[in-house]
């Protein structure tokens, strides 16, 4: 049976979207079987940097406006790897043209705008994906499922934290990420904590959120200093649909941080531990045996872990942050050509961004808010 090419368009070659170039060559060879993932064309600011990526990346086809490729008829997927202010025009105009479209998180930087998007693309049966690739971990999938089949007894409470210190240098520079349109800590990597948190035990229903600048002043690019409207770090406490009650922390000042993903879950019968930093293991304590003999022990992210077979086959040797994205991208696939549903589609891109904007509401009220 012939396999499908999907060929896609990818808008932007930052960080992000060399991670996505790794991740279509990863996902080519692991997801072999479900489709074939051609790279046919880049767009970059100018036809200048579109053409440096595209032979750097060895993709055929760039150009300097982004609307040439979202037209082009030969695109069947977008992709969108660009700042948020951005996300909604790019994904809107790929729908209207008909794409089915990937996009980097936060989806929009208004829920009016993440809803808009997401009821285009429905309406139009088109598959998306918002890439929160930390939800393809393995090793979430494992703790899900240990929390839905009650082996850690009845929920208590859940604390979450995303960290990273790539802000925590009051001498740095304003950047895209600092644009009051849907910038700041919370929507950057605080939108990841609040995915993994439902992903883990479903629907948050109230927020009690707090918001802080610490670096009021940044420099901009013609080299005046600016005020920064966008928070540094939020925290927020969470009740979720189930009765449980925990809390999140989105943090890019955490000095010394590099990439702190992390989650705690207590029952009455047991607790699980993850962090990001050391991603292939799962911490899991039961309260059971002799008291002098309890701890937590080490699960090991091996080829029972599907998929982490289609990288290798021994336990133990670890996949990585490229892998988790390929992850995504498979799975993403295999819903465009299978017609299945999406690991993360705009819709819960969308449930994400209302999270967001009630910790912001919760922030300035200093109330309790419905999501």
């Amino acid at each position: 049976m012939a396999v499908t090419t999907l060929r896609v368009g990818l808008i932007g070659a930052g960080f992000m979207g060399r991670t996505h170039v790794l991740g279509y060559a990863l996902a080519n060879r692991a997801f072999a079987d479900v489709a074939r993932l051609q790279l046919a064309a880049i767009a970059e600011i100018s036809a200048e940097k579109a053409a440096a990526a595209g032979r750097e990346f060895g993709i055929p086809r760039t150009t300097g406006h982004w609307r040439e490729l979202v037209e082009d008829p030969g695109i069947d997927v977008v992709d969108i790897s660009v700042p948020t202010s951005l996300h909604m025009e790019i994904a809107l105009a790929s729908v209207r043209a008909g794409k089915h479209v990937y996009c980097e998180k936060p989806l929009t930087p208004s829920v009016q705008g993440a809803l808009e998007v997401t009821e285009a693309a429905e309406s139009a049966g088109l598959k998306t994906q918002v890439g929160f690739n930390y939800l393809a971990n393995p090793m979430l999938e494992v703790a899900r499922d240990l929390v839905a089949a009650g082996d850690l007894g009845d929920i208590y409470s859940y604390r979450g934290i995303h960290a990273e210190d790539y802000m925590s240098d009051p001498n740095g520079p304003l950047t895209f990420r600092h644009d009051p349109r849907g910038g700041g800590a919370l929507a950057d990597i605080g939108s990841h904590a609040l995915a993994t948190a439902e992903f883990l035990l479903g629907p948050i229903t109230e927020v009690l959120g707090d918001s802080a600048t610490l670096v009021g002043h940044r420099l901009d690019t013609d080299g005046k200093r600016r005020r920064v409207q966008v928070d540094d770090i939020s925290r927020a406490f969470l009740r979720f649909s189930s009765g449980v009650s925990g809390s999140i922390e989105a943090n890019w000042c955490a000095t010394g941080r590099k990439m702190q993903h992390d989650f705690e879950i207590y029952g009455s019968r047991g607790a699980l531990l993850f962090s990001q930093e050391r991603l292939n293991e799962l911490h899991l304590y039961e309260s059971t045996g002799p008291t002098g003999l309890r701890g937590f022990r080490k699960i090991e992210c091996g080829p029972e872990h599907k998929p982490y077979d289609r990288f290798c086959t021994a336990p133990g040797h670890q996949i990585g942050f490229n892998e988790l994205k390929a992850i995504e991208i498979g799975r993403f696939a295999a819903a465009i050509v299978g017609g299945g549903i999406e690991p993360f589609g705009f819709r819960q891109g969308y449930r994400v961004q209302c999270l967001v904007e009630s910790i912001r509401d919760s922030s300035r009220t200093g109330h309790w808010t419905k999501v």
